[in-house]
């Protein structure tokens, strides 16, 4: 068993069909699978916990979230970890050309980071138009993303992609070769599952609005650190700072450091009976 797993990915396709010639990669699945859930979890927490809003506004929600979402995560890894930086910039058509040299090859690199920039912007653009309250919407987000979190590191995995630091445990994946950290595995239990329980059974103790995305803010910036020891740093990069510094651990700390600003901001509102709605 320990021998099947090490050696899964020389017996797993990362493309699970195809279709009119183009190819439908697992990682394609699990990302869809990862917004279909996200949805349908911020529907049922809005029934459980009464909040108002409707489906309606929440389905239109998700359509700005995930727009802002993909152009974020798509131009944040352009302007964090591509060497053509500068020749996107002066190319903007080819950010998102599916093609390389006339052959298929789907949109690759995609930043975390990136995405939570572009989101933030999308929820501020309906949070204008439909006249709802940012920090309110957010924390919806908070307590649902985590759980299509996980489908989209397990994308990763099944991609092969984002792998892990060479190791001797008994439980890494052979890559090429070389045994590795299921680093993207961590990520889907630290990142995902781990603040999904500690949100989810916080929510209702919730102080003000904000609260819980704040608090998913440095959780995620904390585990993601964490994780990025077990994940190989960016082939490109490599390590940025100290020379065990990885981009991710950077982007990471300016997270955890931005939340905790926020927090201890809207925590002084809170007691001194302010409101940031």
């Amino acid at each position: 068993m320990i021998d099947f797993w090490q050696h899964i990915y020389e017996k797993f396709d990362p493309v699970a069909f195809h279709i009119f010639g183009f190819g439908v990669h697992w990682y394609g699945i699990m990302y869809v699978l990862a917004l279909l859930t996200a949805l349908w979890f911020a529907e049922f927490i809005v029934k459980k916990d009464s909040l108002p809003i409707t489906k309606q506004e929440l389905e239109a929600y998700f359509v700005y979230a995930e727009i802002g979402v993909i152009l974020g995560a798509r131009i944040g890894y352009i302007l964090f970890y591509d060497t053509h930086t500068t020749y996107y910039l002066t190319h903007p058509w080819q950010i998102f050309n599916p093609f390389m040299n006339g052959v298929f090859v789907g949109i690759r690199g995609m930043s975390y980071h990136g995405a939570v920039i572009g989101f933030l912007i999308g929820t501020f653009l309906y949070s204008k138009r439909y006249k709802k309250n940012f920090w309110f919407i957010l924390d919806i987000v908070a307590v649902s993303v985590p759980i299509g979190y996980i489908f989209g590191r397990i994308g990763n995995f099944l991609n092969q992609e984002l792998v892990g630091r060479a190791t001797d445990v008994p439980w890494g994946i052979y890559v090429n070769g070389v045994l590795r950290h299921p680093s993207q595995l961590y990520e889907a239990f630290l990142e995902g599952f781990l603040i999904f329980i500690i949100l989810f059974w916080y929510r209702k103790k919730k102080h003000f609005d904000g609260e819980l995305i704040l608090l998913y803010g440095f959780l995620y910036g904390l585990f993601r650190f964490i994780a990025e020891f077990f994940r190989a740093p960016d082939i490109q990069l490599g390590f940025i700072c100290c020379g065990w510094m990885t981009m991710g651990q950077i982007l990471s700390t300016i997270m955890m450091i931005v939340s905790i600003i926020f927090y201890i901001y809207f925590w002084k509102k809170f007691k001194l009976g302010g409101s940031n709605g």
